[in-house]
């Protein structure tokens, strides 16, 4: 008896394990066949091992709250798909998110994934805090879909340490209907410097701004450019630009702007803490100058309709060029740089989280997703979607990325031209002040 109860155990768990084996086996079959499903109708191909680690992701960006929203949106979505693995966002104004990176790469405890700018690549990369993405793709992340010259964005020597979000351009956004109040019809189409103080001139007689100032470092290498220079030599050893009239002639036009009290001063800028305090989004101005992945943020704080317009020239295509908007990378302190990878891949690639972002990071990359939001964008999105195409045939390549000097440069002459505009320096003695510092910087 003990002997057929022994043997009717043993068989009877026999089963039990095959029956388990089959179980397990045939639940991977059916969520390959649910992901296989999925992917038919998803840009993105899933390679999944959720039944892995539980892994816990830091990721760290900047931006405007509807940039937040959407990017929690888009954590959530990745997290359904994947729930051994859960982000924990970091995220702050442009300031404050740099300030606060600065501390933690020094302690090498840099989140897993952070929002990269195109002025800190270099910096970030040199310095071994970033890791090459180059190892993942086409494993983790997918880049069939993509254009080489979109990937190569992030390049800094032989590597790829961000991983392009999209592309930008600048351009003046604006409320037209701000030029009747100024009384204005329409802005030329071709204009020229000369116009915009003319137009800014009507706008301060009618009590009104007409804009909001110039992020120093982005507008003034478009002038530079536009004068077949750029802010930094192409080798990155330098400045670009051996004339310094060309930094009097730039800042001195911004400063007599805020003289005329058609741009705010600076002690005004400093109060505002977003869209909701700027002057233009109030009706008290006519428009701001500042990349085009910005215009719908813009737009939709606003409430009324804005409308895109190329910059001032002459020779505005030489000094316009389609910008990385910005990466994802990886840091190298990182311990799960597969599973990073793996959301860097996701935010690209998939439909569903990009009619979420609807290129708010820039004119998405991937030519699926671009093909899926032709009818999926909004008005004004649409419009961001044309201006991109019109300055793709109406720009000039973007050349070396900034060097990895580009944050202590952008620092300084913020400073410098800080006290351009209140009226403590000349823009002659500010230009020689730049070079030396500059110099300086560049020859540590």
């Amino acid at each position: 008896m003990r002997k057929f109860t022994a043997l009717f155990l043993g068989i009877l768990l026999a089963l039990v394990l095959v029956a388990c084996g089959d179980n397990n086996g045939n639940s991977k079959d059916a969520n390959n066949a649910n992901n296989n499903e999925n992917n038919n109708t998803n840009t993105n191909e899933q390679v999944d091992n959720d039944d892995g680690e539980e892994i816990t992701l830091r990721m760290a960006w900047w931006g405007d709250q509807p940039r937040t929203d959407y990017t929690l949106e888009v954590i959530q979505l990745f997290e359904e798909e994947h729930p051994n693995i859960k982000i924990d966002p970091e995220y702050a104004g442009w300031d404050d998110y740099w300030q606060s990176l600065a501390p933690q790469a020094a302690a090498n405890e840099l989140p897993d994934i952070i929002q990269m700018d195109l002025s800190y690549i270099s910096q970030y990369a040199e310095n071994n805090q970033l890791a090459d993405l180059t190892p993942f793709f086409d494993s983790e992340i997918d880049i069939s879909n993509i254009d080489e010259n979109v990937v190569s964005g992030g390049q800094v020597g032989d590597g790829i340490y961000g991983f392009n979000l999209g592309v930008n351009a600048v351009g003046f956004h604006y409320n037209p209907a701000m030029l009747d109040v100024i009384g204005v019809d329409s802005l030329p189409e071709d204009w020229t410097w000369d116009d915009y103080n003319e137009l800014a001139d009507k706008a301060a007689d009618a009590g009104v701004f007409f804009d909001t100032g110039m992020q120093p470092d982005v507008f003034f290498n478009y002038y530079l450019r536009s004068q077949g220079a750029r802010l930094y030599a192409e080798d990155g050893s330098g400045l670009g630009y051996d004339d310094d009239q060309l930094f009097v002639d730039f800042f001195t036009m911004l400063y007599e702007r805020v003289e005329a009290e058609s741009t705010p001063t600076p002690d005004y800028l400093a109060q505002l803490s977003g869209y909701e305090d700027d002057p233009v989004v109030k009706e008290e101005g006519v428009g701001i100058w500042q990349w085009s992945n910005q215009f719908v943020g813009l737009q939709q704080v606003a409430g009324v309709p804005f409308e895109m317009h190329p910059m001032p020239g002459p020779d505005a295509a030489d000094g316009l060029y389609l910008k990385p908007s910005m990466f994802f990378s990886i840091t190298e302190n990182s311990e799960h740089k597969e599973a990073a990878a793996k959301f860097i891949s996701f935010f690209v690639n998939d439909v569903e989280a990009n009619k979420l972002i609807l290129g708010d990071r820039g004119i998405p990359g991937s030519s699926v997703v671009k093909e899926a939001l032709a009818t999926e964008v909004s008005e004004e999105q649409a419009k961001v979607f044309e201006y991109i195409d019109w300055a793709e045939s109406n720009s000039t390549p973007m050349g070396a990325p900034d060097p990895a000097e580009a944050g202590e440069i952008i620092s300084l002459l913020d400073g410098i031209v800080e006290q351009v505009m209140y009226g403590q320096t000349s823009a002659e003695d500010a230009a020689a002040d730049f070079r030396s510092q500059a110099e300086g910087i560049f020859g540590q």
